[in-house]
């Protein structure tokens, strides 16, 4: 059970980074002001800001890395 919980929890944070990765590639965004609820709304944008949080610090992880390199 616990296991489980925490296996959702990881995924949900990887889809939110991947649509902070679209966000940042294409400016595509979910279009929540057809959310009618405002709670609903309010915590799908929560949860969009934690994945860009999450991408953020993969990105800035990433860059620290010797493994990596910065090609433009």
């Amino acid at each position: 059970m616990l296991g489980t919980l925490i296996h959702w929890g990881f995924d949900a944070l990887l889809i939110s980074a991947f649509l902070a990765g679209i966000k940042r590639t294409t400016g595509l965004t979910p279009a929540l002001h057809r959310v009618a609820n405002k709670d609903i709304r309010q915590l799908l944008r929560s949860y969009l800001e934690t994945g860009e949080y999450v991408f953020d610090f993969a990105v800035v992880f990433f860059g620290r890395s010797d493994s990596f390199e910065r090609k433009r």
